[in-house]
């Protein structure tokens, strides 16, 4: 049986949980995330994880952080004057919001605190400093993209 290599488009169903069994993603009801191993389209961890698995093969897989999503970023923390606020929002803590880097991208962040005159912001991927454990089940192997050798 054709076992997943780097190069190769996959199709996977999976369950992502945090180390404490808490669920933060799943592929459940919906179409099997597809993605070429080891274009860096998914996480490291996640990548490696597929590689070896046959069609039909199911797999648990714990990803340290330095695969995942890396550790928490202090220089990804931001202090903003709560009086650029919009003045009908009233920032509070765990609030999620989208900001724009100025070149258009949007991110989000999360309020982390609230102080008298600036709101902590991070910035960080909401898994970043997370050990992650998935659950996959390879749907499909389809193979990678032609190899064209020229003269």
């Amino acid at each position: 049986m054709q076992q997943v290599k780097k190069g190769d488009t996959v199709k996977v169903h999976y369950h992502g949980k945090l180390t404490d069994g808490t669920t933060f993603d799943s592929s459940e009801g919906r179409e099997p995330l597809e993605f070429e191993v080891g274009s860096g389209m998914v996480i490291q961890g996640f990548d490696n994880g597929v590689l070896g698995l046959t069609a039909g093969e199911k797999r648990t897989v714990h990803i340290p952080v330095d695969q995942a999503y890396g550790p928490k970023r202090d220089d990804l923390f931001m202090e903003f004057p709560l009086d650029r606020f919009p003045a009908d929002l009233t920032p509070e803590k765990g609030m999620v919001l989208n900001m724009s880097n100025g070149e258009g991208q949007q991110m989000p962040v999360v309020i982390t605190d609230v102080r008298e005159d600036v709101v902590v912001l991070d910035a960080n991927p909401p898994l970043a400093g997370q050990d992650l454990v998935f659950d996959i089940e390879l749907v499909e192997i389809k193979g990678g993209s032609p190899l064209i050798i020229m003269p």
